[in-house]
């Protein structure tokens, strides 16, 4: 008996793994195939990574709402539903014919990985004590963590070897046995009497479309006319949404998670650490890239060893995390990232790529340390009936991070060289040459010791998030 209920544990895990991990992987996977797909469908650069930026905009949009979807309906229906949307938009993309098709396929695949992102962690939660969360969320953060290195590997590996296409279409047979596992193994779980709060929803909705419209806008034109209209009017609908919440009887965001310490300190830790860190691996492919003159496949290789290290660690921190609480390991990963950045800020233009391979495996150690036990340490604080809300809130914050890492990556590049250029090399279709490298390089430096002071930031929400009690949580 006990065999099966963990033999059912195992492929429950796998079904989750397997689900985040596609939506990490397709968060990055494009990018090695923006130049072929250019060609393919003659377009431009400018408009094609806008297959990326959809993609991101749409999750980072939908996750708070659909996880609270997951409450009204239950975490398996829609994470499922997630599951299926996400699979036929991956077949969509892979059909599409031309570059409108493509970044409105890529839209409706954003909307089940939204659906996907913002149920997992309620799922864990759902189906696993409190004494077993922190490692399944080991388990699950090698989907995160690893999973938008691994999309730059496999993008370069199937575009070159096979055809940008099958960047997508890969994921159709995957996505149908993650369906199979996810309907035969995940709990039904139960329903949350609750209202669908629609005015709270388009208010936050609109406030996140506009803020990271802007966002991209800056990234892509730098800052104008538009993009400051833009944020002004996502700060009006940010100010429109928290009146609206404090009326309402249900809800889409309740104000009382703000009182429980460890839960909104840990919400914020994730905005910053996306922020901080994936801004930071942008900046370093760049380097190696336009800087050293790699080829995309090749710096990817020179980054993969320290998420491998983040995967394998991961689930022994998870399990750590069960042990002593959230705080220590969580705050530990976020001052080795920090480590990691000190490292990365030695590199020049001729400095040995050693140095790539050691920030790397320290940066995989951090990673290993904050995921999980910062995951566990959201749910494990949420009350049962914000499950949902919870875990979609935690994507969004950390989705909205890494659309922040990207203006930022691009924005720095920018100050030494035309956006066109750094477009290019953030593509791997360019590459800088002579006295335009070296101030690159001083660029680089700038936006390493920003990316630090975002890190640092988020170490200090961490450690003073409060020490928890796992073992007594009052939300079991």
């Amino acid at each position: 008996m006990e065999s099966a209920k963990m033999d059912r544990s195992s492929k429950l895990i796998v079904s989750l793994l397997i689900a985040v991990l596609m939506g990490a992987v397709d968060s990055t996977i494009v990018l090695l195939a923006l130049p072929t797909i250019n060609d393919s469908l003659h377009t431009q650069l400018s408009v094609s990574i806008w297959i990326i930026m959809i993609y991101l905009l749409v999750i980072a949009v939908g996750t708070t709402q659909l996880g609270r979807l997951g409450d009204l309906f239950t975490r398996k229906k829609i994470f499922i539903s997630g599951l299926g949307i996400f699979t036929l938009g991956s077949a969509l993309c892979g059909a599409s014919g031309t570059i409108l098709e493509l970044i409105a396929f890529r839209a409706f695949q954003g909307v089940g990985t939204a659906m996907i992102q913002s149920n997992s962690g309620a799922i864990v939660a759902d189906n696993f004590p409190p004494n077993q969360r922190g490692r399944v969320y080991g388990y699950t953060s090698v989907g995160y963590n690893a999973g938008a290195m691994l999309g730059i590997v496999l993008g370069g590996i199937i575009t070159t070897f096979v055809g940008w296409q099958y960047i997508f279409y890969i994921n159709v047979p995957i996505g149908i046995v993650a369906i199979y596992i996810g309907v035969r193994y995940i709990n039904p779980g139960r329903k949350v009497e609750s209202k669908l709060d629609l005015p709270g929803m388009l208010s936050l909705g609109l406030a996140l479309v506009l803020i990271s419209y802007a966002a991209v806008d800056i990234s892509s034109y730098g800052i104008r006319l538009l993009n400051i209209i833009l944020i002004v009017a996502g700060i009006l609908s940010i100010t429109s949404f928290i009146i609206i919440e404090g009326r309402v009887k249900k809800p889409l965001l309740p104000m009382r998670i703000f009182k429980i310490r460890v839960l909104s300190f840990s919400l914020l830790a994730s905005f910053f650490q996306s922020l901080g860190f994936l801004a930071v691996v942008f900046i370093i492919i760049m380097y190696l890239q336009g800087v050293r003159g790699l080829t995309p496949f090749d710096s990817s290789l020179l980054l993969l060893p320290g998420y491998l290290i983040g995967s394998v660690l991961g689930p022994k921190f998870g399990k750590l995390t069960d042990r002593i609480g959230a705080r220590a390991p969580a705050t530990g990963g976020l001052l080795m990232m920090g480590v990691s950045i000190l490292v990365y800020s030695t590199l020049t233009v001729s400095a040995s790529l050693y140095i790539i391979l050691v920030a790397s495996a320290l940066t995989g150690i951090g990673s290993s340390m904050f995921y999980p036990a910062n995951n566990s340490a959201v749910m494990a604080n949420s009350p049962k009936d914000l499950y949902g809300m919870s875990s979609g809130f935690l994507r969004t914050m950390s989705n909205i991070g890494m659309l922040g890492s990207f203006v930022i990556s691009i924005s720095i590049a920018s100050l030494s060289v035309s956006r066109a250029v750094a477009f290019e090399v953030f593509a791997g279709v360019g590459k800088l040459l002579g006295n335009v490298s070296a101030s690159f390089m001083v660029g680089i430096h700038y936006s390493l010791y920003v990316s630090l002071a975002i890190i640092m930031i988020g170490a200090f929400l961490s450690f003073v998030r409060g020490k928890e009690n796992r073992q007594a949580s009052p939300n079991t």
